[in-house]
């Protein structure tokens, strides 16, 4: 009897203990990126409740957490098998399918049919959708990685939610990080939504440290260092600014990003990663064969799976060794892998430096940085990419793929400036695609009407056209820069010249059409009026075609010379 009241009286406990951690404890751990604390948590509110809904949800968003998908998809599936039938888990599906590669719009259909479902049938938001599950399907949208991404609808679904909640400052914080994924110009959109949400909730430091983010984004040493400072304040146990500043200041003061790691580590979840995070200190202190004996001793106690960066790591370590062949390995390896949550932007730049050592990488590094350019959201990123792979052709001759790819780099960039006129339209003469060049020489030549080099450019592609001048191709482009040489003949007398000579070999060698020869003859001749050399061309041509045109029509003509003067 007394064992059968002491199990009950345990039952009760934990019962008890379970109910003293809520959901919203969990979403707390969450924010603080304690992810395995929380999928802890979260797994013993789904035990001991396994068809409350918004249970199986956010024990599912702490495997996504964890880089587990699958192990959520599998959740959410086995909830509808069961019949939980709940918007929650609709939404849940349709993120663990886009988090795959899944159709966007098969997933919206999941997500409106959610939100149409969770209309409150009383209280004072009757007739209106659930604030929880428009903020659910905007919070889908912050974990995409994929070009998928539509930050501007969950963006319309966090926008109505925080005029049906007013409190809730997770919806804030959801609003501001899908302005980051929408790109960078939508950086003010992003500040004002994360500082709606700190005021909402002065007592959480998750907002004013995505400021802080936003501040470091942009290299502003000074204000995301105070936003940093007022997260701390706010709580100092909150691991994420501590992580940030050791990453920060890892490749910039060593010493002080060891006590931001030893303060991170204090506060954080016991993880794997910490000790990975030590093999990247020892990386960046410079002990090389050090931090490969880490990165070593993480992998044979738990894998690269759980840790992905161990291999990337080795990558680094190896290329400071000159180790290029398994630097390179390494680095396939660990973009195999790896998820795309955990890759960095200045990987991709370490892939470049080690593919550029070994001939023949250049097609490989274009795939990856391909993929990279596809995904990464940030407009400097995309055009770091394109010019790692750009240049990579260059050094290899490989003239036709360089000007691809700066044509890619014209169309995300927008607006060129003369350095990148002058790359692009270099390689594309250097590819001896004259067709696309004409039009980047063009645009070079209105935009620097006042330099030279888009006279060249343009000059060169134009007669690449057509090097014979038996078709006349490039005359159009020759009078486009001639009616702005003609500006100032004096300046301009040589490039005119030459402009006007192959004009004259279209009208009197191709075409034969004297009268348009002689008014190019009388230009040239107006150019060199005194004594001289092409003066003395000009003028010799212009009475040979004279006496051609007098007689009457031979069967055989002469033709004019085409020797240019020297």
């Amino acid at each position: 009897m007394k064992k059968k009241i002491l199990i009950i009286a345990i039952s009760i406990c934990t019962l008890q203990g379970i109910k003293a951690q809520t959901i919203a404890d969990g979403i707390k751990l969450l924010n603080y990126e304690k992810n395995i604390s929380a999928k802890q948590l979260f797994e013993k509110l789904y035990l001991a409740s396994p068809k409350d809904p918004k249970s199986i949800y956010w024990y599912g968003q702490a495997f996504i957490e964890n880089d587990d998908v699958k192990s959520a998809e599998s959740l959410y599936k086995k909830a509808l098998q069961e019949g939980v039938n709940d918007p929650y888990i609709w939404i849940g599906i349709g993120q663990t399918d886009l988090l795959q590669g899944g159709d966007i719009n098969a997933a919206k259909q999941r997500f409106e049919a959610a939100i149409t479902a969770s209309i409150e049938t009383k209280g004072k938001n009757k007739g209106k959708p659930s604030a929880a599950i428009l903020n659910a399907v905007g919070h889908v949208f912050t974990t995409l990685t994929t070009k998928a991404n539509d930050p501007f609808y969950a963006i319309e679904k966090l926008k109505l939610a925080e005029t049906l909640d007013l409190t809730n400052a997770d919806i804030m914080v959801n609003q501001g990080l899908c302005y980051i994924k929408a790109g960078g110009e939508y950086g003010g959109d992003a500040v004002k939504a994360f500082m709606d949400g700190a005021q909402r909730n002065p007592k959480d430091p998750l907002a004013t440290y995505r400021i802080g983010r936003i501040y470091l984004s942009q290299n502003n040493k000074d204000q995301f260092e105070k936003f940093f400072n007022d997260a701390i304040g706010i709580d100092a146990n909150f691991p994420p600014v501590y992580l940030t500043l050791f990453n920060y200041y890892s490749d910039r003061d060593v010493s002080k990003a060891k006590s931001y790691l030893d303060k991170y580590i204090a506060v954080a979840d016991v993880d794997p990663n910490n000790d990975f995070y030590l093999a990247d200190y020892l990386f960046r202190a410079g002990k090389y064969n050090e931090s490969l004996a880490k990165a070593q001793e993480i992998e044979s106690k738990v894998g690269a799976s759980i840790v992905p960066r161990v291999n990337i790591l080795y990558a680094y370590n190896y290329d400071r060794l000159n180790d290029s062949v398994k630097a390179k390995a390494c680095a396939e390896k660990f973009f195999a892998t790896a998820p795309q949550s955990k890759i960095q932007s200045s990987d991709y730049e370490l892939a470049a430096k080690v593919y550029n050592r070994i001939p023949g990488s250049e097609t490989q590094l274009a795939a990856l940085l391909e993929n990279a350019i596809n995904i990464d959201t940030v407009k400097a990123n995309k055009l770091g990419y394109i010019n790692l792979v750009a240049e990579n052709f260059a050094k290899s001759k490989n003239y036709v793929e360089q000007f691809k790819w700066l044509q890619k780099l014209a169309a995300i960039k927008g607006t060129l400036g003369e350095v990148d006129y002058y790359k692009i339209s270099s390689a594309g003469i250097n590819a001896k695609d004259y067709t696309n060049t004409i039009e980047i020489a063009k645009n070079y030549l209105m935009a620097y009407s006042d330099k030279p080099q888009p006279f060249t450019f343009l000059r060169k592609a134009a007669i690449g056209l057509d090097a014979d001048s038996s078709k006349g191709l490039a005359i159009p482009y020759l009078n486009l820069m001639d009616s702005l040489l003609e500006k100032d003949t004096l300046k301009n007398k040589k490039p005119l010249f030459s402009n006007y000579y192959y004009m004259l070999l279209f009208y009197g060698d191709k075409t034969k059409d004297y009268p348009k020869a002689i008014e190019v003859l009388d230009k040239m001749i107006a150019l060199y009026p005194n004594p001289g050399e092409e003066n003395k061309f000009a003028t010799d041509q212009k009475e040979m075609i004279k006496k051609v045109m007098s007689k009457p029509a031979p069967a055989k003509t002469t033709k004019p010379s085409t020797a240019k003067p020297k």
